[in-house]
């Protein structure tokens, strides 16, 4: 996603279920959007559905946001709010095994400079793909930044 290239410019460049955030450092992201940018023709769009991070729901001095908890599936989410590193921790103890997938998670403020810094403005943001307004308490976003036309 960062350094990759194909031939050809396109109308539209995609990045859906968090796939931003398995990019974990911020320059890696910043490369991310660039070279989403470089694959837009004029007017074409980088589109981004990405979740927000709860860190609302995190007590002052905590790390940890369970999201699930079934005797299925124990998830949750751990966070370092001084890197904005975050592990999602997956337990499925029927199957005995587990995973935790290391992210980086950007508030939609900080993807709309990294969109900015690749010569990309703000088209729409939304809660969802069904278009729902964005609010204070979404917990995901679909955004689309699009490429100006000269």
């Amino acid at each position: 996603m960062t350094t990759t290239r194909v031939p050809g410019t396109f109308r539209v460049v995609y990045l859906v279920f968090n796939t931003v955030a398995n990019v974990t450092t911020q320059e890696g992201q910043v490369a991310c959007f660039r070279n989403a940018a470089a694959h837009l023709e004029p007017g074409g769009c980088f589109v981004v559905e990405n979740g927000v991070p709860q860190l609302q729901r995190l007590p002052l001095g905590e790390r940890f946001v369970p999201f699930e908890v079934t005797p299925e599936h124990l998830g949750f989410d751990e966070y370092d709010v001084v890197t904005q590193r975050m592990w999602s921790h997956h337990y499925r103890p029927h199957e005995g095994r587990s995973v935790s997938v290391p992210l980086r998670y950007a508030w939609p403020a900080e993807l709309d400079l990294m969109a900015q810094l690749a010569g990309l403005r703000l088209r729409d943001r939304w809660a969802g793909f069904d278009r729902s307004p964005f609010t204070a308490t979404s917990p995901s976003h679909v955004s689309v930044w699009e490429k100006p036309v000269p």
